[in-house]
């Protein structure tokens, strides 16, 4: 895959800017959601399966928006087959399954903290193609990681097995996320949700198989049934929707500042519906993680540039 020529990438317009934030937030949001769902499903339903079964769902919700112009635009995929068949495996197959291994052993908020490592990486990979970052939005991304930091180092103890699928799931989340930044000129964004999710749902197949011979199917409740249509119609048609345009309109980098939103998030949710604690050291930590994400998510220069231009046309085609 070739790597873009170093260049400065200027500050995107404020509307363009805003609206790109906006979008990063909301998927931050519902994804937090879905954590709690991967913990509280993590005794009820194989992880293998609660993925299988996700993207299920969400490739028929996504089917009669992004079938047909995927089918337009299947000459265009099939030259670019390489990079789909490269986001469907760390986007959809790996990372979704790694997340609901490390709830059967890991507490939501646990699990949260852990992948808000992700905009890290998502930053290095776009200082490594030569995007300059810019002074603010670095204090803010380390701000934030500092608030993360001290949430994470509050637990005593090693980690537990869940937290190295964790890591192992934010390492797929962030290089997910730098490679959107490449999709090829012309893809549609449902084209690419849908392609995308039905690659990874087929990939999946093989794994599911074999879950359900060693393992048996789950029995289908309300207690199982709502939580899998609530990560497969919110959390990834509707978050990776909204996560793909933030990437296109503000970037990578930009975009994870605003994920580091996601801990916090996901602490609330853990605490309001599994009863996992939560004390003013958190609290506080929460704010200096806040503070990182208004201090890196905001605008700097609020001039036309050439990432503004691309991000409005990137908005068009999505």
């Amino acid at each position: 895959m070739a790597v873009a020529a170093p260049r400065t990438h200027p500050t995107p317009v404020p509307r363009t800017a805003a609206l790109g934030i906006g979008f990063a937030a909301l998927a931050t949001l519902v994804w937090s959601g879905s954590f709690v769902t991967s913990r509280a499903l993590g005794d009820s339903v194989p992880p293998v399966q609660h993925a299988f079964w996700r993207w299920v769902v969400a490739l028929a919700v996504v089917a009669p928006f992004g079938a047909r112009q995927a089918w337009r635009q299947r000459h265009l995929i099939r030259r670019h087959l390489g990079y789909t068949v490269l986001a469907s495996l760390l986007g959809v197959a790996v990372y979704n399954t790694l997340v609901n291994q490390a709830g059967a052993t890991t507490p939501a908020a646990n699990m949260g903290m852990i992948m808000a490592a992700s905009p890290v990486l998502m930053a290095l990979y776009e200082r490594a193609a030569g995007i300059r970052l810019g002074v603010r939005r670095t204090a803010g991304l380390l701000t934030a990681c500092a608030g993360v930091l001290l949430l994470a180092g509050r637990g005593a103890g090693g980690p537990a097995p869940g937290d190295l699928w964790m890591i192992a799931a934010a390492c797929c989340f962030g290089s997910y996320s730098a490679l959107l930044r490449r999709r090829p000129e012309g893809l549609g964004g449902t084209a690419f949700l849908f392609t995308t999710f039905l690659l990874g749902t087929v990939m999946l197949l093989p794994a599911q198989a074999v879950s359900l011979a060693v393992q048996g199917g789950f029995t289908p409740t309300p207690g199982t049934v709502l939580p899998l249509l609530y990560v497969g119609v919110v959390s990834s048609a509707l978050a990776f929707f909204a996560w793909n345009r933030a990437i296109a309109l503000v970037g990578p980098a930009r975009a994870g500042v605003v994920y580091y939103l996601q801990p916090v998030c996901v602490a609330l949710l853990s605490w309001a519906l599994l009863d996992e604690p939560l004390g003013w050291p958190q609290a506080g930590c929460m704010a200096l993680i806040l503070g990182g994400v208004v201090l890196g998510a905001g605008s700097g220069r609020p001039a036309e540039s050439e990432a503004g231009r691309a991000g409005k046309s990137a908005a068009g085609r999505a």
